[in-house]
C-alpha cells in the first residue's frame, strides 16, 4: 500500500494503477469555500468525477494556485482558464452523497456555467434535487425532471444500490451503498477501475448510534477487496471530536466511533489495515474559544490508532495519490 500527497507543485510519484484524488473542498460545515468536494480520476487518466460538490470554482482556483492542476492536459488554444477548463472538460459527473447544502452548494452555484453532466445518486438524493434546490424557485432548473421549464443540463442518473454502473466520459464504475445520517438517507460510492478501488463515504454514523446495519454492510461489501490488497483507499467523515456525546452527533462520527467502525472492517475483513490511507474528511470549525477540532480529532484518532492506518488530514487543493 503506498500513500502520496502534493501540497503545492511537487512531482507525484510514479504509481503503476489507482486513482489521484484533488481535494476541492475539506471541512463539513460553517466554512463556505471549502465544502466536501473530492475530483477523482484513475491514475494516467484525466477524465474524472467529483464525489460531492461543495465547493467547485473556488476549490479548482485553490488547487490551481498550488499547483494541483499543472498536468492537466490542456490545449493551448483553449479559450477557459485552467479552473475553467477542468471543470467543462476533466470533470464528467458528479457523485451526490446527500443534498444537504454542504455537500451540494458548489454544483448550483457553478451551474450556470457548466457544460453538461450526469448527478449519479441514490433516488432519493435525486428527487431532493429536482424538487428542491434545482426548482426553478430556489435556483432555476438546470436538470432534467421537475419544474418547468427543465433547462437540462444535468442528466439525473439514478443509482440502484448494490449495482455497479459505468461513469460516463471515464475509466471508472461505481456501486452505491446507502448510509444512515440521522434522519437523511446518505451515500458510499465504491469506485473502480481496472482492478483497483477506492471508497467516499458521505456523512454518516455508527452503526450503533443511528440503530443501523448499513456501515455493517458495506464492510462487508468492500471486505473481499481489502482481502485482496485492491482497496487503495477510504475517504471518511469524522466531525466531531470526543468531547460530543452520542446524543450530539447528528448522523455523523467521532473518533472513538471512526476507530470502532475501522476496527469492524478489519474484523469482516480477517485483514489487518495497517498502513491503509484513511483520509479524514468533513471535520467541523468550531466557533468556540478552546483547541481547535481539526487538531484535535486528528490527535484523538492517532491516540487509539492501534490498527495502524495511515489517517491523513485533508486541505484544500491538496493532491493525493493512491495506489500501487
Amino acid at each position: 500500500m503506498l500513500t502520496a500527497l502534493v501540497v503545492g507543485a511537487a512531482p507525484l510519484p510514479a504509481i503503476a494503477a489507482g486513482f489521484d484524488i484533488t481535494v476541492l473542498g475539506a471541512r463539513g460545515g460553517l466554512e463556505d469555500g471549502n465544502l466536501s468536494a473530492y475530483m477523482v480520476h484513475p491514475i494516467g487518466d484525466p477524465r474524472a468525477v467529483l464525489c460531492d460538490a461543495g465547493s467547485v470554482l473556488h476549490g479548482l482556483q485553490v488547487a490551481d494556485r498550488h499547483g494541483a492542476l499543472d498536468d492537466v492536459p490542456m490545449p493551448t488554444e483553449a479559450p477557459e482558464t485552467r479552473p475553467g477548463y477542468v471543470l467543462h472538460h476533466v470533470i464528467r459527473g458528479y457523485l451526490v452523497s446527500h443534498a444537504h447544502l454542504d455537500h451540494v452548494a458548489g454544483l448550483v452555484l457553478v451551474s450556470p456555467d457548466d457544460s453538461a453532466k450526469p448527478i449519479y445518486a441514490l433516488p432519493s438524493v435525486n428527487m431532493v434535487l429536482s424538487r428542491d434546490l434545482f426548482n426553478g424557485a430556489v435556483w432555476p432548473n438546470n436538470g432534467d425532471r421537475g419544474a418547468p421549464p427543465q433547462l437540462g443540463l444535468y442528466h439525473y442518473q439514478d443509482i440502484v444500490a448494490g449495482r455497479p454502473v459505468g461513469l460516463a466520459g471515464t475509466g471508472m464504475r461505481v456501486t452505491a451503498f446507502p448510509l444512515s445520517h440521522g434522519s437523511v438517507e446518505s451515500t458510499a460510492f465504491l469506485l473502480r477501475s481496472g482492478g483497483d478501488a477506492m471508497l467516499y463515504l458521505g456523512d454518516t454514523g455508527a452503526d450503533a448510534v443511528e440503530h443501523s446495519t448499513r456501515l455493517r454492510a458495506l464492510w462487508q461489501a468492500v471486505a473481499p477487496l481489502v482481502r485482496a490488497h485492491r482497496l487503495r483507499g477510504i475517504v471518511i467523515e469524522c466531525s466531531y471530536d470526543d468531547t460530543h456525546p452520542d446524543t450530539q452527533l447528528w448522523g455523523h462520527l467521532s473518533p472513538r466511533w471512526l476507530l470502532r467502525e475501522l476496527a469492524a472492517l478489519q474484523d469482516i475483513a480477517h485483514t489487518p489495515l495497517r498502513g491503509m490511507p484513511v483520509l479524514v474528511a468533513h471535520m467541523k470549525p468550531s466557533l468556540r474559544r478552546g483547541p481547535d477540532p481539526v487538531a484535535v480529532i486528528p490527535a484523538e484518532l492517532r491516540s487509539g490508532n492501534d490498527m495502524g492506518v495511515d489517517f491523513i488530514v485533508p486541505e484544500q487543493g491538496m493532491r493525493l495519490r493512491w495506489g500501487r
